[in-house]
This record gives structure tokens, C-alpha cells and sequence, in this order.
């Protein structure tokens, strides 16, 4: 099977199963670059970044980012298309019938159950995000220095921009500004 055809394929399972919106793509992220190399857990990272910081859906902005660094142009649209697929086809079955099965036992079954399969998978992909920016494994294993092992510049960040987020209650563009700066001054 051709790159561009299994790129559609796992990006139209993504769609289908990643119940809870766009972090909950992320486990399916995680997979596709363990199984297939197209892209790596730095690359997610990179990903989450571009994603929250551009306008649109955080699954549908990551999709497109994916089939891109995979695919191209041609990658970046069928991966986002290949993604919204399952939403559009579900959403209006869902449409159509929910109004007669709202009180159904098994439907309101079904939307408690996903409940916390949705939290569990965003959960899942928050701490492998936190592995991928605030950890350093190849610094700890090079010295063995327990204090190596964090990226400290990015877990003060981060802890400053989460307080200055619940304090300030300025726009999170603000905070994503910020953070572009200081990553910048950084790395110089």
C-alpha cells in the first residue's frame, strides 16, 4: 500500500475512534509515528505547538500538519480530509436519529462510558507531551545527574504560564506569544 493510501487510512481510523475531540488524537499520533516512522514523538511536540497557535481545530490542524511533513501538500489534504471523514458521516447519523433514542438507556449509557475514555486518552497524550517537553532522557543517560534528566527552562515555562493563565486571565494568543519569545531566547 502506497504512503499517501495508509496515511488516509490511519487518519480516517483516527477520525473514527478518537472520541473527545483534538488532544484525542494524540495516542493515535503516538502510534502512527512509533509503527510507521513517518514522523517523531519531537515532531508531535512540534505539532501541538503550530496546532494550538494557528486558528482551527486542534485535530484537523495536527492532521494536516502530519500528512504535510509525510505526504506534501497531497499528504496535508487527504490526512485532514481522511480525518473529518468519520465526523461528518457520524455526526449526521447522529443527527437524524438521536432525537428518537435521546432517552434511550443504551444511548445515555454509551455517552457516560465516553465520558472518561475521553479524559483517559487526553490524559494519555498530555503526559506524553509532558515526556516530550519537560524530560531529557539523553542528558540523564549521559551523566546519570538526577537533576538532568528535567528540562527545567521548560517546566518553569510552563509553570509560569499556567499561574500568569489562571491569575491574568489574559488571551491564550498572549500566552502563546510569550511563550514563541521566551522559546527563542532560549535557545540562543
Amino acid at each position: 500500500m502506497t504512503t499517501i493510501l495508509q496515511l488516509m487510512l490511519e487518519f480516517f481510523k483516527t477520525g473514527l475512534f478518537s472520541v473527545g475531540g483534538g488532544l484525542a488524537t494524540l495516542p493515535f499520533l503516538y502510534e502512527m509515528s512509533d509503527r510507521w516512522g513517518w514522523f517523531s514523538h519531537a515532531d508531535i511536540a512540534d505539532m501541538i505547538a503550530v496546532s494550538e497557535s494557528t486558528p482551527g481545530a486542534i485535530g484537523i490542524n495536527m492532521s494536516t500538519y502530519a500528512g504535510f511533513k509525510t505526504g506534501g501538500v497531497l499528504g496535508g489534504l487527504l490526512a485532514t480530509l481522511a480525518l473529518a471523514t468519520p465526523c461528518i458521516i457520524v455526526i449526521l447519523i447522529i443527527a437524524r436519529f438521536l432525537h428518537k433514542f435521546r432517552d434511550n438507556p443504551l444511548v445515555e449509557g454509551a455517552f457516560y462510558g465516553l465520558r472518561p475514555a475521553s479524559i483517559a486518552m487526553i490524559t494519555a497524550a498530555g503526559i506524553n507531551v509532558a515526556k516530550v517537553a519537560l524530560v531529557n532522557l539523553e542528558a540523564y543517560a549521559a551523566t546519570g545527574a538526577l537533576g538532568d534528566l528535567f528540562t527545567w527552562k521548560a517546566i518553569i515555562l510552563g509553570v509560569l504560564i499556567f499561574i500568569g493563565q489562571k491569575k491574568l486571565k489574559w488571551s491564550p494568543v498572549i500566552f502563546i506569544a510569550i511563550s514563541a519569545v521566551v522559546g527563542i531566547i532560549f535557545t540562543f
